[in-house]
């Protein structure tokens, strides 16, 4: 059984036993609500969400991408600014896939 979930402003495909990275989580979050589709013998498709569809995860840990620089610069203008990025990640297991 599979399951496609939204967090973050993004889409997964997620099946139980799965490892992944998301966007950061509350430490007290134990399950995706935002469940979109549920696949297996019968599939559901939400229209947007699946009603009472929830998808369980243990949270393993945060972590931290690389950074990235974010350069302006305006030639002849004597115009230049720099920054930096670091994105935080949540890396979850998914336990359970509810209907």
């Amino acid at each position: 059984m599979y399951a496609v979930i939204e967090t973050g402003g993004k889409q997964y495909k997620v099946q139980e036993g799965d490892v992944l990275q998301v966007e950061r989580l509350n430490e007290d979050a134990k399950a995706f609500d935002k469940v979109l589709a549920v696949g297996g013998d019968e599939p559901k498709f939400g229209n947007p969400l699946v009603d009472g569809a929830s998808v369980e995860f243990e949270l393993l840990g945060e972590s931290k991408a690389k950074k990235i620089v974010v350069f302006k610069m305006k030639r002849r203008k004597s115009y230049r600014r720099t920054k930096g990025h670091r994105q935080t990640y949540s890396t979850v297991k998914i336990t359970s896939i509810k209907a």
